[in-house]
């Protein structure tokens, strides 16, 4: 299983309807804008620009919510990162928010090859075009 949540049986009809909605709203409402905005910043302030999958912060390096981490100086070592619950609410953002960051920053299924490098800029990409510019 992925750190989104995220799988094959994902559902289908209103679940996933309901599901897209609830990440919809997570990344337009203010909670969301903010942590995005945030999040931009943390991963333009990495002295490396490249993320890891599968983990918040290693010695290797961080993923996108792990950039924030690092950024905010927020022990991430008690938070299972697996457990979307636990990283919603280590960064006060609706457990919709963290399933679909983890999963751009780990799933992107095509991507699987990919370089931290890579990723990085994917990622960093995918932050861009969520923010809104009227907030």
């Amino acid at each position: 299983m992925s750190r989104s949540g995220y799988n094959e049986d994902c559902g289908s009809g209103w679940e996933l309807i309901r599901w897209r909605g609830a990440v919809s709203s997570a990344i337009k409402g203010g909670r969301g804008q903010a942590f995005l905005k945030e999040m931009l910043g943390a991963l333009d302030a990495l002295p490396e620009k490249r993320l890891v999958a599968n983990a918040l912060v290693t010695p290797e390096g961080c993923c996108a919510m792990g950039a924030v981490a690092l950024k905010r100086g927020t022990d991430t070592s008690n938070v299972e990162p697996y457990e979307r619950d636990q990283v919603a609410e280590l960064f006060g953002i609706a457990e919709a928010l963290a399933a679909e960051v983890a999963y751009i920053n780990d799933d992107s299924f095509s991507y699987r090859q990919e370089a931290p490098e890579q990723r990085f800029v994917r990622v960093r990409a995918w932050v861009v075009k969520q923010i809104r510019s009227d907030r």
